[in-house]
């Protein structure tokens, strides 16, 4: 049965959906069976995938507002072992029309729970908004993987994330934990993108990833191409980021198994909690511009004159 992963934060442009394509690439690499859902009205999980916008394609809508089969919408995503459930604009009229339906907060869940025995992992990519299909996507989980960039306002979004999955589990979803949270965008060549990674790794522990996905022009050329970076440049350092990533989300999934039991949690409401206290001024905290803070102060974005990214290659402005 599958293991059912939203990848979500109400921040944009931290790597959710980038993220999203790349681990389920690279766990069908794996030979996991994979299903990405497309949640997210922009539709760049479909369109990175290869597929252009097309008005007469059944996506999630169908099957969420209109009670399309499933098997209807689903499509092949042109990889080995991986399928995907694509999106549209029309997605957007999606939360505004469950506002008036009965169990509007499982009408995905109602979906994944009918096709969940044909995959070994599901993955959902959630819209950046804490919105009715955040909601959905959550609901319908095992776990929430929470990618993060390596900026200012990391710690301070997070803890509202977690904060409100900490909600979740007293109402809607009792089982939900985290996958795990995943340092994207990082830049090794800034101090302030180290220490953001220190302190996020010392306030979350061992619900942070091993895995740092690095700021990569490969990663960011790829959607362009309608391709997971694997199939675009396999030797590029964002490649083997999520392939390392992809390993590491089976070992924690062979881990649960073993153990019987889900993965050591201490519940988002610890951490939410360690993450307020960090963006009150209760961490070492700093000056944003000053450069020397730690934890929240990092900027995720490569300086100005910075030459080239770990490949080598001119870093994109």
């Amino acid at each position: 049965m599958a293991r059912v992963i939203s990848i979500a934060n109400q921040k944009g442009g931290v790597g959710k959906t980038t993220t999203t394509v790349n681990l389920g690439a690279s766990l069908a690499a794996s030979e996991q069976r994979v299903l990405i859902i497309d949640s997210d009205p922009q539709g760049n999980a479909t369109s990175s995938l290869g597929f252009p916008r097309d008005p007469s394609r059944r996506t999630l809508y169908q099957a969420m507002i209109l009670g399309e089969p499933i098997e209807r919408v689903t499509i092949d995503a042109q990889i080995d072992r991986l399928e995907l459930i694509p999106s549209d604009k029309n997605l957007v009229g999606a939360a505004v029309e469950l506002v008036a339906m009965d169990n509007r907060e499982y009408r995905l869940k109602e979906i994944v729970n009918r096709i969940r025995e044909k995959y070994d992992y599901v993955l959902i990519d959630c819209p950046p908004s804490l919105d009715l299909l955040t909601l959905n996507a959550l609901a319908a989980s095992d776990s929430v993987l929470v990618p993060i960039q390596c900026e200012y306002f990391a710690l301070e979004g997070v803890s509202e994330l977690l904060d409100t999955l900490m909600r979740l589990r007293r109402t809607i979803n009792p089982s939900l934990s985290i996958e795990g949270i995943l340092l994207t965008m990082y830049d090794d060549r800034t101090t302030l993108s180290k220490q953001v990674a220190a302190d996020l790794k010392s306030f979350f522990g061992s619900q942070v990833f091993e895995t740092i996905i690095p700021r990569n022009v490969r990663l960011a050329e790829a959607p362009s191409h309608g391709m997971p970076v694997m199939f675009y440049d396999i030797h590029s350092k964002g490649a083997e980021s999520y392939i390392q990533l992809s390993k590491e989300v089976i070992a924690n999934a062979q881990k649960r198994v073993g153990a019987g039991t889900e993965r050591t949690d201490p519940g988002p409401g610890a951490a939410a909690a360690a993450a307020a206290g960090a963006t009150s001024g209760s961490s070492s905290v700093g000056n944003a511009g000053s450069g020397s803070s730690s934890g929240g102060s990092a900027g995720a974005d490569a300086a100005p004159d910075a030459p080239v990214d770990t490949d080598g290659e001119p870093t994109p402005g």
